[in-house]
């Protein structure tokens, strides 16, 4: 199929602090990876994380000029360390999700002329009607968020027809607010962008379209039809749809690269530009899920990518078209609460060791005896809950103010008062109860026996579990299924935990692999490339990739765990959901 280590296929990915690529050849090795960090590499910028916070602390954007100065400076460096661009068969990157770009009227012109003699950010100083790109951190949409959703009915409406209800962040809503606020901007405007089509055309030299996967992150695409909503349309801006161009699927070979690549760096004129999309599409493709795949990603947030091929759209997480199979879709759920939350429970009734958080998942049954814990440190987005929340096997909560730790403290503090000695914190109570007999103790015994708190490795395993069930639970409702062979692949920090998979594993049946994925939407993308060669003769993503590094089995379901977890899985639903009704208006 290819040339094995002469052919070269180069993914970028526009993140929001930097600019990286990878670079792998035909037998999918990894040959080359290289990057420019805004802040410090681009500091004629002023941007803080890569962007520019605004004084209402709402508004966010980043300078379009930063990115195309970053990708000379990015190509320049990979010129000088030798890399050969001649052997580049294809290239295709991903951009920071949501990110807008206004190009100006007559922009098309300079796209179709740059001069090779000509530094990029010099050549395209003119061609921004916009000169800030509002990107996904902005946050000050609300008003154009709630006039879409009321335009289609509501927010489930919208989220059948996009495959999520109206956020901030989203694109459309994005677009809504400049033709309000800066009407004359959005009059001279004759191109919008998202990142990712915008570095396409970059590489293209002309305008690239939006393809499937990251059109489907703007509130504005049917996700069934993959045309523009003509009701999204109307409701966000006028002459809209004649601003985005038709959007493509996402293996699409777009064109050749421009002759200002090739003159300036070397490039072949037979290279070819494939779709650019989205970061979190990008990183689907660099796990390489497959059909019934899920992939966790278990990091300072918990990240949950799904492949899907019956999509059910609901008010929580997205619904993505699928960025290596346009049969299929992909979703995506966040969840705020994951390794701080994992890191406090560990400290509270661990004694901060995840040796001892190990060993309380080793040491208790699975299903917890029927205890079930929803640990949210900070308002989470799935649910939208915040506080600790326990229930016994009988569905009663129970109490969470004072825990059993806390108690211990008081305890033993009146320990060190009584006895003069200087007692540590132990994971129970035995060691205390060896220390002292008498009017102390039984007081303090009385209280322990009338507050209704889980024993520690009870919440140990009642955060572990409930946190997966959780993953679970809202995969299902976007249209997830358990089927055979469904694998789950799990990255981050806390997937070098064994007990921590095991019930990962155990809660969704399935066997769960590890990756050890860097910059996963680079990746993907360099894979992405290579695909996008072969798609056109009916080539599958994973059979283009089939040489490529297979993920390690990390651990297997244990018998009866289905027994366990699905009534569990229930359960869980129920007090979810009495929890939102409860909540705090």
């Amino acid at each position: 199929m290819f040339d094995g280590c002469a052919d070269y296929f180069l993914g970028l990915d526009f993140s929001t602090q930097q600019l990286k690529v990878i670079a792998v050849d035909g037998n999918l090795e990894v040959i080359h990876q290289n990057a420019v960090h805004f802040d410090s590499e681009l500091q004629e910028f002023r941007t803080h994380g890569g962007v520019h916070m605004h004084d209402d602390k709402l508004t966010v954007t980043s300078p379009v000029l930063m990115w195309a100065k970053a990708l000379d400076v990015l190509l320049k460096k990979m010129n000088d360390s030798g890399f050969d661009f001649s052997r580049v068969r294809a290239i295709s990157g991903s951009g920071q999700q949501h990110g807008s770009v206004y190009w100006r009227t007559s922009a098309r012109q300079t796209l179709n002329h740059l001069d090779p003699k000509q530094p990029l950010n010099i050549i395209l100083q003119e061609c921004f009607s916009v000169r800030d790109s509002p990107v996904w951190m902005d946050s000050s949409s609300s008003e154009q968020c709630q006039c879409l959703e009321a335009a289609v009915g509501g927010a489930q409406n919208l989220a059948d027809i996009t495959g999520s209800r109206a956020y901030e962040r989203f694109t459309g809503n994005q677009i809504s607010k400049m033709s309000r606020l800066k009407p004359s901007e959005y009059s001279e405007t004759e191109r919008i962008s998202l990142v990712s089509s915008f570095a396409a055309s970059v590489f293209l030299g002309d305008y690239a379209p939006i393809d499937y996967s990251d059109g489907s992150g703007m509130n504005l695409m049917d996700i069934f039809s993959k045309r523009w909503s003509r009701s999204c349309l109307s409701a966000t801006a006028p002459q809209l749809n004649q601003r985005l161009g038709d959007p493509v699927p996402s293996t699409s070979v777009l064109g050749g690269i421009s002759p200002y690549f090739v003159e300036r760096y070397g490039f072949s004129k037979n290279c070819e530009v494939v779709a650019f999309t989205g970061d979190n599409p990008g990183s689907l493709a660099g796990m390489r899920l497959c059909e019934g795949d899920v992939a966790v990603s278990l990091g300072t947030s918990d990240t949950v990518f799904l492949w899907i091929k019956e999509p059910k759209p609901a008010l929580e997480g997205h619904i993505f078209c699928n960025p290596v199979d346009s049969d299929a879709y992909m979703a995506l759920i966040c969840f705020k609460n994951g390794s701080l939350t994992r890191e406090r429970i560990r400290d509270e009734f661990a004694e901060g060791s995840w040796d001892c958080f190990s060993s309380a998942l080793r040491s208790t049954p699975m299903g917890n005896r029927g205890s079930i814990g929803m640990y949210f440190d900070v308002m989470e987005i799935t649910p939208p809950v915040a506080g600790v929340h326990r229930f016994d096997a009988e569905g009663q909560k129970v109490g969470h103010v004072l825990n059993r730790i806390t108690l211990h403290k008081h305890y033993l503090g009146c320990l060190s008062v009584f006895t003069g000695l200087n007692v540590r914190v132990c994971f129970s109570c035995r060691a205390v109860d060896e220390l002292l007999s008498g009017y102390v103790k039984s007081v303090f015994v009385f209280v322990l026996s009338q507050v209704a708190v889980f024993d520690p490795e009870v919440d140990i395993r009642a955060l572990v579990e409930g946190q997966f069930l959780a993953k679970r639970l809202h995969a299902e409702k976007l249209g997830y299924k358990i089927i055979p062979g469904t694998r789950v692949l799990a990255t981050g920090g806390a997937s070098a935990n064994q007990d921590i998979l095991q019930v990962l594993c155990d809660v969704f049946n399935a066997p769960v692999y590890t990756i050890d994925v860097m910059n996963s939407a680079c990746l993907g993308c360099a894979y992405r490339a290579l695909h996008g060669v072969v798609a056109e003769q009916s080539v599958s993503f994973s059979k283009a990739l089939r040489t490529a590094p297979d993920p390690q089995l990390a651990v297997t379901p244990t018998p009866g765990a289905e027994e366990v977890y699905a009534p569990m899985l229930q359960r869980f639903a129920e007090l979810e959901a009495e929890i939102l009704q409860n909540k705090p208006k």
